[in-house]
């Protein structure tokens, strides 16, 4: 049914627009509104005990993110943390399969993806991004995202030399790429821009993944995102 204002009449103010979180995403489809529940934000990180967040592991394709931010994982949660992987590849089988791999689709991965963390963070889950996200400017607009939100955002490069992830290549991608059979494969047909200033700088070709952990979790523990231990250790 099509409602039609009277001439004589201005137009009401649609209830679904009449007022807008100021923590709520911008980009937002017309008339709609951002639905705010009863259990604020607050009370919710109380009764759980828990402070979300999202941290964001960016780096070449091979570099080990999602070795590492699964470790992370499996960590925060076998100690009562709630935390959940994002991984790219795993959100390319359902929310962002329909998008390719040219600039504007990569930045509208990061974007959703950016939203979906955003949305676990809020429940007091850490949300731990694994994805290549090459450009600067699609993860500043993420971390502006939660930064518009009031929700932390960690950013942890994982910085492994090209040459190191051509040797690993767990997928083939690389060989494809140096063959042409792949086109837009970040560092090789196309940029990956390296993070000015990240949080964290994890050095996978020279570190192990248990000292990667250990150090993201030192880092959480020191912003407060998960409790310490009685003798200094982090869970």
């Amino acid at each position: 049914m099509t409602l039609v204002s009277s001439p004589s009449q201005p137009r009401a103010q649609s209830v679904e627009t009449e007022a807008i979180d100021p923590r709520s995403p911008t980009d937002c489809s017309p008339n709609v509104r951002w639905q705010r529940s009863a259990l604020s934000r607050e009370r919710r990180w109380e009764a759980l005990g828990r402070t979300g967040a999202t941290l964001w592991f960016t780096g070449l394709p091979a570099a080990g993110k999602s070795t590492i931010a699964g470790a992370v994982e499996e960590r925060l949660v076998l100690a009562g943390c709630p935390a959940f992987l994002l991984d790219g590849d795993n959100l390319r089988h359902g929310l962002n399969g329909d998008l390719g791999f040219d600039e504007d689709a990569r930045g509208e991965n990061v974007r959703r993806t950016a939203h979906v963390a955003r949305l676990l963070a809020e429940s007091g889950s850490i949300a731990l991004v694994s994805l290549v996200s090459p450009y600067a400017a699609d993860r500043q607009a993420a971390a502006a995202l939660h930064a518009a939100a009031e929700l932390p955002f960690v950013e942890v490069f994982v910085d492994a030399s090209l040459e190191v992830c051509k040797q690993r290549d767990p997928k083939g991608l690389y060989a494809r790429a140096c063959n042409g059979e792949l086109r837009d494969m970040t560092g090789v047909g196309s940029p990956y821009e390296r993070p000015e200033d990240p949080d964290l700088v994890l050095s996978s070709g020279a570190e192990t993944v248990a000292g990667a952990v250990e150090r993201v979790m030192r880092l959480l523990a020191v912003r407060a995102l998960c409790p310490a231990l009685g003798d200094g250790q982090v869970v």
